[in-house]
């Protein structure tokens, strides 16, 4: 019901570059720029990364087709050496159809390992604007470093991108985001309160819909600006497709089979907006998405997808003090396949970094100061016996520094990850980082009164922030510092950005240190 046809897999394999020799498309004629998306590049391995651009002279057509005609369109790509392309070592071709909305993917190989390069395209007489990306280290090898940064959830219309201005500034070797990408709600005003065109207006629900809604997000010059700069490597959390959804389960109960046509177009436009492989080309309302990738000996990305395979959330979602439900030794947030799959890597890797990039937060968030105990049923806290198993794995296994790095909850956190948070006693076996949001809940604050009791409720929460911005993270073989670099306002354009705090892990101790 929900694959793909002849044709339409066909443009698929060609915007991944799979076909690109075997037919020739006449150059376009466009009245205008057709890279107003900008060029972005992930996924990178040790002699190649997926290159991206979306052709979209008109990314805000009614339609969702950008502003193209039907035709494929072939799209040329260099890769150069130099920023100038005078040492061009990789070129050739893909073909962008309207399928996938005039996106195109090629995946790069034969490049050397450890290296900046940079990249364009050219459809017709036009050319992109230049991209800088970088391959990681020789699966043997022992890099000195590795800097990069993390983030999540940038709602477009709750303030300026400008952590991501400031973010392309950075010395950093690649990106992670971890989902709230974009959000699926309607958008009736700007940043500035000003009413937006009404197409805008409505819920994301279908495919022309979601190529909006990205459209939307991704003309924002400081997220161009910092696709353009590094690799991402990307995953979704809920907001890119529904508020809370759980596997085949949508938040307000809608009707099974609707809810998967929804999801499948989510997923199809995820996929047409972001850097992905053909490994991550959807079927349906399905994806591939958990993953790994290694940056030689010293850390392992380790990718996890919370939502496709969980369980629904137990005691209704929400907040709980008395939901014996949690603690179900069935319920999973990952499914069987998905962790069985985590914790072999834990027993395989030879990286001194475990780094997991997580969506909803691991670490227990208790609201209540007092001796009783209420969280929320979405992350990690509604789906206990699962997380103390792969912690429990973790230190059993004997993984050296299990870090964990999180979105969605819009707060910087610093804290330790414990192998049984209904022990006092239980031992630290990993660290955890949550990071703020970009823009979404508006300028936020140094403390607030939420902070404060989390701080008093938790005693492994060793740091609390809620203003914007990113986490930048530099890991060498003795330590892992994340720096919460702050915004101080994002309601107004051209904020500065500082750091407000650096917190440390050192290489074989567990826990975090401020």
């Amino acid at each position: 019901m929900f694959g793909f046809g002849g044709a339409a897999a066909a443009a698929l394999m060609l915007g991944t570059g799979a076909w690109e020799a075997r037919s020739a498309f006449a150059a376009p004629t466009l009245k205008s720029d057709p890279f107003t998306l900008g060029v972005a590049s992930g996924d990178p391995t040790s002699d190649g990364v997926v290159l991206w651009t979306r052709l979209a002279p008109d990314p805000f057509a009614q339609d969702g087709l950008g502003g193209m005609p039907p035709e494929p369109v072939r799209v040329h790509y260099e890769v150069a050496a130099d920023e100038r392309f005078r040492r061009v070592v990789r070129r050739g071709s893909v073909v962008a159809s309207h399928e996938l909305a005039h996106s195109v993917h090629p995946e790069v190989r034969g490049l050397a390992p450890d290296r900046t390069y940079w990249f364009r395209f050219k459809a017709g007489s036009a050319i992109s604007p230049v991209g800088r990306t970088r391959t990681t280290p020789a699966p043997s090898a022992s890099p000195r470093e590795l800097k990069f940064a993390f983030a999540s959830c940038q709602a477009w219309q709750d303030g300026y991108f400008t952590a991501y201005h400031h973010m392309a500034q950075e010395d950093l070797d690649l990106v992670v985001h971890l989902g709230d990408y974009l959000y699926e709600s309607g958008v009736r005003t700007n940043k500035r309160g000003v009413t937006t065109d009404p197409k805008f207006h409505t819920e994301t629900l279908d495919l022309a819909r979601y190529r909006l809604q990205y459209g939307l997000y991704k003309s924002e010059a400081p997220l161009q600006e910092a696709h353009a700069a590094f690799p991402w490597i990307m995953t979704f959390d809920d907001h890119e497709v529904e508020n809370n959804w759980a596997a085949g389960t949508s938040e307000n109960g809608e009707d099974p089979v609707t809810f998967l046509r929804r999801r499948a177009a989510a997923f199809q436009a995820l996929y047409e907006h972001a850097p992905l492989r053909r490994t991550q080309l959807p079927k349906g309302p399905d994806v591939q998405m958990y993953r790994r990738l290694p940056y030689g000996r010293l850390a392992d990305f380790t990718m996890l997808d919370t939502r496709q395979y969980r369980d629904d959330q137990p005691c209704g979602d929400g907040t709980s003090a008395d939901c014996a439900d949690r603690f179900g030794t069935d319920r999973t947030l990952l499914g069987s396949r998905q962790r069985d799959w985590v914790l072999k890597g834990f027993s395989r890797s030879q990286a001194r970094w475990q780094i997991l990039g997580n969506q909803a937060p691991m670490g227990q968030t208790d609201h209540d100061p007092g001796p009783g105990t209420t969280v929320w049923m979405d992350p990690w806290d509604g789906y206990v016996a699962e997380r103390n198993r792969l912690l429990a794995e973790a230190d059993t296994r004997g993984v050296p520094n299990l870090v964990v790095i999180t979105g969605d909850r819009h707060q910087n956190y610093a804290w330790d990850l414990k192998r049984d948070y209904a022990d006092p006693e239980s031992a630290t076996v990993g660290s955890e980082f949550v990071g703020t949001s970009v823009t979404s809940g508006g300028d936020g604050a140094d403390m607030t009164a939420q902070g404060e009791t989390f701080l008093a409720a938790n005693p492994h929460m060793k740091f609390f922030n809620s203003r914007r911005g990113y986490v930048r993270v530099t890991v060498d073989r003795e330590r892992w510092t994340s720096d919460f670099r702050v915004l101080p306002f994002v309601t107004k354009p051209d904020a500065p950005i500082s750091t407000r705090a650096s917190v440390v892990v050192e290489d074989g101790t567990p826990g975090v240190q401020i």
